[in-house]
């Protein structure tokens, strides 16, 4: 039985809503001011909190501030339960954290469905995937809510980039953390000598930008659209906003980039000992699982031999031979420049 601590000065309002989700089969605790919801939450542990906004000792902003100090609290669902309407004040709230924000007079059914929500997207969150920009978009959901996700995108502008344009580029401060709504990018860097190797790819759904934006520092990467792209770009601090307020998201993040860093360690490792026929089968398999997301056996690579080339980290004459040669063994087909793998299978036994 899940544990609500109800924090509401107005004892008729109080009883009220207790007995509604008693009903419901809450267990349900219940203070009349904002420092004894503080102390009870302490003490108790909930696993979700509605408090009301203007009380006596201390206000719903101070009870949500002091709870966010704990530790064990700070991931607790937090539902703001007052007579105040005003956007500033719905802003106030959600930029401190609250997770939902219900206004008075309300249904029960409103208030129940609240916190059935709040309570299966905090499980959400448990169960999200611990790597994968999947758990990420089911983790932006579950610990923002639909307001405070709303809030977030409300002042978000969308860039559309055309082939070949360039999105970021290293050395600059980081200004947005960018989410692909359409098409492919990919982030490189060069060498003295101008060579480019490809060090990360973009599909639909991805974040990018975020290395530096959680490292602090400066782009280490180019950033380039493969294709006409559209991207949503989020602030800086509205960025900042989200993780210092919920801290699931930013571990998400935090796993986000240690996964980013295992991959390119990897691809050092694969760049200094394998064969340029382990090179060429690796990037295939990568492009595959990058943008082949539905498993279509018909799927076909469509990326230019410049691009190829950077990611397998070969020059494009030796990846040419090298793809001609996966075509005379039956491994790829070639259509049009485009790429079927015929036989991921065995371009998967290639670099084990």
């Amino acid at each position: 039985m899940e544990k609500i601590l109800l924090i509401e000065d107005n004892v008729a309002i109080c009883e009220n809503v207790a007995e509604i989700l008693e009903l419901a089969n809450y267990q349900v605790l219940t203070a009349t001011n904002g420092k004894e919801g503080v102390s009870m939450a302490l003490e108790h542990l909930p696993d979700l909190i509605v408090c009301d906004i203007m009380m006596p000792v201390l206000d719903g902003y101070g009870v949500l501030h002091m709870l966010h100090k704990n530790k064990a609290l700070q991931t607790t669902p937090f539902i703001f339960l007052t007579a105040k309407s005003e956007r500033t004040d719905i802003r106030k709230g959600m930029e401190m954290g609250a997770d939902d924000y219900i206004t008075k007079p309300f249904e029960g059914t409103e208030l129940l469905s609240a916190i059935e929500s709040r309570l299966k997207r905090c499980a959400e969150i448990k169960q999200a995937p611990a790597t994968g920009l999947q758990g990420i978009d089911i983790l932006l959901s579950a610990s923002n809510g639909t307001a405070q996700l709303s809030l977030l995108k409300e002042d978000r502008n969308t860039n559309h980039y055309k082939k070949k344009q360039n999105i970021y580029a290293a050395g600059n401060r980081p200004e947005y953390l960018y989410y692909l709504l359409h098409g492919k990018v990919k982030t490189y860097k060069r060498n003295d000598d101008g060579k480019e190797l490809i060090v990360g790819l973009y599909n639909e759904g991805d974040f990018l930008g975020y290395t530096a934006l959680l490292e602090g520092g400066n782009y280490q990467e180019n950033a380039e659209a493969m294709e006409d792209s559209l991207l949503a770009v989020i602030p800086h601090k509205d960025f900042q906003q989200l993780i210092s307020s919920n801290p699931e998201v930013l571990g998400k993040f935090i796993q986000l980039l240690s996964r980013e860093m295992a991959e390119k360690e990897q691809l050092l490792i694969g760049l200094a000992y394998n064969s340029l026929r382990k090179k060429v089968a690796e990037a295939l398999i990568t492009l595959d699982k990058k943008y082949n997301t539905a498993g279509d056996k018909n799927f076909t690579i469509d990326i230019s031999r410049e691009n190829l080339a950077a990611v397998a980290g070969v020059a494009k004459e030796s990846l040419i031979r090298t793809l001609g040669d996966f075509r005379d063994e039956r491994l790829i087909a070639l259509k049009e420049g485009q790429i079927a793998s015929l036989s991921i299978k065995k371009l998967t036994e290639m670099i084990n």
